[in-house]
């Protein structure tokens, strides 16, 4: 691994590590008698408590954005071509896209107690990135083509969509327990309100599930130029058909039966589950013509 990019992925992974215990901290210190601030969220007024807009743990939080940023870049720079051909370059883009989705979440709703469940996801799949083969490989054949660019772009937008909001659905069943069982404390306090947790994770599924659409056609034509065809029931083309289904039924249920609550957020928690397993799962368990991302 070159020094440069070491210290660039060090500095990512230091950054969000310490931006999980100040999210952490942040949340262990909001105490129940504090005056909650009520702001809509389209139409759902969301109780929430007051946190400095700008803490430290975002400007870490953008620090660590930034570092993966740099290494992207550096890979561009040494191989003259999008860092898009192997799984710790796919891994490197799956986490900035996490993390901007974040961040983005966070400017807009001030919602810093998502990071404390967000910041340890990006945390861990940054500890797995510095464990892979970092080398510098000209891309295969098969990745030759303008719809690689265009299918990852695609990818990376759901997959982060699809993580923030399964940190979300989390969240709501942790509260969601609690409140069932009768058990009041500070923690459950700070949680935002249920309704307010659904429809945000909503929301996000709404941005996401076109652009995994966009992935799968996108594959699709990609396919059909490398292979020959367009659909050949590749274990990764299977298990994204499989994400799709699992985020269609989500969506029906939503619109025809009007279904909320518990039973809703676990379709996107078993969402998220599926797309893990096709970003990774798939290459560990089931190698095919994606073995190479």
């Amino acid at each position: 691994m070159d020094r440069i990019e070491f210290i660039s992925l060090l500095v990512s992974l230091l950054a969000y590590l310490c931006a999980s215990l100040l999210y952490a901290a942040q949340f262990i210190a909001i105490k129940t008698p504090r005056l909650p601030l009520t702001l809509p969220i389209d139409g759902y007024n969301q109780k929430r408590i007051y946190i400095n807009k700008y803490s430290p743990a975002t400007y870490l939080t953008l620090l660590g954005l930034l570092a993966n940023s740099f290494s992207l870049i550096f890979r561009y720079t040494r191989t003259g071509h999008p860092p898009l051909g192997n799984m710790f370059e796919f891994l490197l883009f799956f986490i900035w896209g996490i993390a901007l989705t974040y961040l983005v979440i966070e400017f807009k709703y001030n919602l810093k107690q998502i990071g404390m469940f967000a910041l340890p996801l990006i945390f861990a799949l940054n500890s797995w990135l510095i464990t892979m083969d970092t080398s510098l490989n000209p891309l295969m054949p098969a990745l030759r083509s303008n719809w690689l660019y265009f299918h990852v772009f695609t990818a990376v937008v759901s997959y982060g969509a699809f993580a923030i909001s399964f940190v979300i659905g989390l969240m709501y069943l942790i509260k969601d327990r609690f409140l069932i069982r009768n058990l009041y404390s500070n923690f459950v306090h700070a949680l935002p309100e249920l309704d307010s947790l659904e429809e945000l994770s909503y929301k996000l599924i709404l941005v996401g599930m076109p652009f995994l659409t966009l992935v799968i056609i996108t594959g699709a034509i990609w396919a059909e130029m490398a292979w020959g065809t367009y659909w050949s029931w590749d274990p990764k083309e299977t298990w994204s058909l499989i994400t799709w289904f699992i985020y269609a039924a989500y969506l029906h249920t939503r619109f025809t039966k009007n279904l909320k609550g518990r039973l809703s957020i676990a379709l996107v928690v078993i969402g998220f589950l599926a797309v893990l397993f096709t970003f990774a799962g798939v290459n560990i368990l089931l190698p095919g013509l994606h073995s190479y991302a």
